[in-house]
C-alpha cells in the first residue's frame, strides 16, 4: 500500500469513529481497491449460479468449478475446467425443481433439489437429491443412489464432512411445507408458528457416503431445520439452525455433538432478545462460528462464537448500512460479503457490492474493502451471489444476473500491507 492510500484509509478511519459514534465496535473503509468481475461460466447457456454457500463449488486444487445451470430446460449440475475452460453435464434431470425450502413452488417429491447440493472437494463427488433419491455423481459424470430418503419428509441444504465420509440430510415434517401440495410460493402461513403449535420434527440424517447406511437420525422437536454444516475439524460436530424463527436471534444457532444440542447464542439477554440472526458458518480450521444478523434497534453486526457457545464477539457495522446480504469464510480473520455496505446511490434491497473483510475479533475491528459491484437483481434466491473464497483464498467467485442471465463471475482478491 503506497503513501496516499494510507492516508486514506486514515482519513475515512477518523470521520467514522467521528459520524458513526462506535468507539469499542469499528469498522474503516478502504476503497482504493475497486476491480472488475470476469465471467467464468460459457456464454449463450442460459442460467448459471454457484451452489449454495454453505458448500464449496470448487474442487480443492481450484482447478474445477461445480454449477447449476437449466440450459437443458431442467436444472441439473455441471462442471468448468477452469484451466481449459471446457464444461460438462454432470447430471440428466427431467422433472424441474423439487419441492424443499426454498423452493417451495417445486414438484413434491421429484425433480432435481436446487438446494441440497454438497461437494466434495477433495475427491470431486457432488452430492444432491433426485427426488427421494440421495445420489452421488463423480466429475466424469459416473452417478450412483447412495440412498433414499422416507415419505412425508421435505429437504433443504445437506452438507458433505470435510474427510467425505458423512453426509447430513436434513428433512422436516412435510406438514411443515403443506405436504404433498404443490406450492404457488412460499407458504401464506408462518411455517414456524406451525412448527411450533403442531410440534412438528425436523431429523439431522447422517449417512455413511461409502455404503449409504443411516448411521443417525438425530430428531429435533418444534424446529425446522434447513442448514447442516459438519466441523471442518471433526464430523460428530454438526452445525444447524432453526429457521424462521419468530425470535430469530435466541434459537437460530444450535450444534449437536452426537449427544447434546448447544444453543450459540444465549437468548434474553439485553440487545440480543429478538434480534435477527443468520448465515452461520464453520471458520475454516474449525476454530469458531461466524454469523451476523441486525439487533432490535436495526444495526447490523457480525459475530463470531466458539463450538461450546462461549467466547461471543459481535461488531456493530455503520447504522446505515442495511442492505442484504451473506458473510462467507477464507482464511482465519478474512471473510468475504455481498451486503452490508452502501453508498448513497445504492438502491437495491441487496446489497450491490462484493467486499473483503479483514476482522481483528479481539480489537473488535473491521477493514472492509469494497471490491467490485456485482449488479444482481436480488429477485429470487437463484441469482443471490453468495459469494465464496477459493480454496487459495486469491479469488472470489460470485452469482450475479447482471448481463440478465444469471451467471458466475470471478474478482481476483488484492492483499494490502
Amino acid at each position: 500500500m503506497d503513501y496516499m492510500q494510507k492516508i486514506s484509509w486514515l482519513l475515512l478511519w477518523v470521520l467514522a469513529l467521528g459520524d458513526w459514534e462506535l468507539p469499542a465496535e469499528s469498522v474503516m473503509v478502504n476503497q482504493a481497491f475497486l476491480t472488475t468481475p470476469v465471467r467464468v461460466t460459457a456464454l449463450n447457456t442460459g442460467n448459471n449460479q454457484l451452489l449454495y454457500f454453505t458448500s464449496s463449488s470448487l474442487t480443492a486444487d481450484d482447478q474445477h468449478l461445480v454449477f447449476i445451470g437449466d440450459r437443458t430446460g431442467n436444472p441439473n449440475l455441471f462442471t468448468r475446467d477452469l484451466v481449459t475452460g471446457a464444461e460438462r453435464q454432470l447430471t440428466t434431470n427431467t422433472e424441474g425443481v423439487l419441492k424443499a425450502y426454498v423452493y417451495f413452488n417445486g414438484f413434491p417429491y421429484r425433480g432435481f433439489g436446487k438446494g441440497s447440493v454438497s461437494l466434495d472437494s477433495r475427491k470431486g463427488m457432488v452430492y444432491y437429491l433426485q427426488g427421494r433419491e440421495i445420489r452421488v455423481v463423480k466429475l466424469n459424470g459416473e452417478t450412483r443412489i447412495l440412498a433414499e430418503l422416507p415419505a412425508n419428509q421435505m429437504t433443504a441444504f445437506t452438507h458433505v464432512s470435510a474427510d467425505g465420509t458423512r453426509l447430513c440430510v436434513p428433512t422436516t415434517d412435510a406438514r411443515a411445507l403443506d405436504g404433498d401440495t404443490q406450492l404457488k410460493d412460499r407458504p401464506a402461513y408462518d411455517i414456524d408458528q406451525r412448527v411450533q403449535q403442531e410440534h412438528l420434527v425436523s431429523y439431522l440424517r447422517v449417512y455413511d457416503t461409502e455404503t449409504g447406511k443411516e448411521i443417525a437420525c438425530e430428531p429435533v422437536t418444534n424446529a425446522w431445520i434447513t442448514h447442516v454444516q459438519f466441523s471442518p475439524r471433526d464430523p460428530h460436530l454438526i452445525l444447524y439452525n432453526h429457521e424462521w424463527c419468530s425470535q430469530s436471534g435466541i434459537r437460530r444457532m444450535w450444534l449437536w455433538d452426537g449427544q447434546r444440542h448447544i444453543r450459540l447464542r444465549p437468548e434474553g439477554e439485553g440487545r440480543q432478545r429478538d434480534d435477527w440472526t443468520c448465515h452461520e458458518m464453520w471458520e475454516r480450521d474449525g476454530s469458531a462460528i461466524i454469523y451476523h444478523g441486525n439487533y432490535t434497534n436495526g444495526v447490523c453486526y457480525v459475530g463470531r462464537v466458539l463450538p461450546d457457545g462461549t467466547g461471543h464477539v459481535e461488531i456493530a457495522l455503520p447504522p446505515d448500512w442495511k442492505r442484504y446480504g451473506h458473510f462467507t469464510v477464507g482464511h482465519p480473520g478474512e471473510l468475504v460479503t455481498d451486503g452490508c455496505y452502501q453508498l448513497s446511490a445504492d438502491k437495491k434491497w441487496g446489497g450491490d457490492w462484493i467486499s473483503k473483510l479483514k476482522v481483528d475479533w479481539a480489537a473488535h475491528r473491521i477493514a472492509w474493502l469494497p471490491l467490485a459491484k456485482h449488479g444482481t437483481s436480488w429477485q429470487s434466491q437463484d441469482c443471490h451471489p453468495h459469494p465464496i473464497y477459493d480454496f487459495a483464498a486469491n479469488k472470489i467467485y460470485f452469482t450475479s444476473d447482471v448481463g440478465g442471465n444469471r451467471a458466475v463471475y470471478m474478482i481476483n482478491v488484492p492483499h494490502p500491507d
